[in-house]
């Protein structure tokens, strides 16, 4: 794994007596900036956020408070000394759902992000994640939780921010094993089955919940990710999750994928992946029946009559 070069985004609600964000408003976006931003960076990262000092409320954090959030799952060396990367969160309106974008962010993805989210009891916000260049992203999620704590004026315990973060370094850590999008599904798949059924009772219960999970998806998970996962959830059920908002949510996230795939956005982009991988095909049979030359016209011409855009992505 990178170095860690970011920031943790987390506030310290003592350290801004002054500040009140009780009054947050839907629409409103609540910035948070790495305190070792360079004036330039910072700037940049604003512009890129659509938002000013003046216009939006800012949060500064340091690499201290990194350190106090992940320093149980990264070693120090790996947090690294700079608080670099930023964040904003919208609140939107009651039933939106949760929606994640990143931006410089090579190691946890936006289904990892909306997971952790979940858990933490964070709902209907449109969360931006980014850095002046590329980073891991693990310690994104305090400072969103931090942020949607003041925005929304609704507390999250300790607890449960630990646990959140806990998550993320799971999840993603398991990624590096089975793949990002892999773990992520299995992660929403557990938590589905706890919002429909309840939380199991027993360990073997969710040891048989957690297996029977991966099996369904095509997961082969070793001993040491079971019981890794088996110590996660046992933590979350110590907790006060709502698990039905955790539901609700999910199935939310589920909606906006099923939304943009109807949508007519979604079936041109679905037209043009198809139409790439059939061109991909055609060539790769005139290779090997003996016409490179065609095979290369194939390909090089597909690709860009067929170029499908890096944003047209469901995040």
């Amino acid at each position: 794994m990178k170095k860690i070069m970011f920031s943790l985004f987390t506030l310290c609600l003592f350290a801004f007596p002054s500040i009140s964000f009780a009054d947050a408003v839907v629409g409103e976006v609540i910035v948070t900036l790495g305190e070792d931003l360079t004036e330039q960076q910072k700037q940049t990262i604003l512009k890129e956020m659509n938002a000013t000092e003046e216009n939006n409320q800012i949060i500064y954090v340091t690499n201290e408070e990194e350190h106090q959030y992940l320093g149980n799952y990264i070693s120090k060396a790996t947090i690294g000394s700079k608080a670099l990367s930023s964040s904003s969160i919208t609140i939107e309106k009651s039933g939106s759902g949760l929606e994640v974008k990143t931006k410089n962010i090579d190691w946890v993805t936006d289904e990892m992000y909306l997971n952790a989210l979940m858990t933490a009891g964070v709902k209907d916000a449109t969360i931006y994640v980014t850095a002046p260049f590329e980073v891991s992203g693990t310690a994104a999620l305090t400072g969103l939780i931090k942020a949607y704590e003041v925005s929304s004026d609704k507390a999250i315990s300790e607890d449960v921010k630990q646990v959140a973060n806990e998550e993320l370094v799971t999840t993603a850590k398991l990624g590096d094993e089975v793949g990002t999008e892999n773990a992520s599904a299995l992660m929403a798949k557990i938590k589905d089955d706890i919002a429909k059924n309840g939380v199991p009772e027993t360990e073997a219960e969710l040891r048989t919940l957690i297996e029977d999970s991966a099996k369904e998806l095509g997961i082969t998970l070793t001993e040491e990710d079971i019981n890794n996962l088996i110590n996660l959830f046992n933590k979350m059920k110590d907790l006060n999750i709502n698990w039905d908002q955790v539901g609700q949510q999910l199935e939310k996230a589920k909606d906006k994928i099923s939304n943009f795939l109807n949508s007519e956005e979604g079936q041109s982009f679905l037209q043009k992946l198809k139409e790439f991988f059939i061109a991909l095909w055609n060539a790769i049979v005139s290779f090997f029946t003996g016409n490179e030359q065609s095979a290369s016209a194939h390909i090089i011409n597909n690709m860009n009559n067929h170029q499908i855009s890096a944003d047209a992505k469901i995040s």
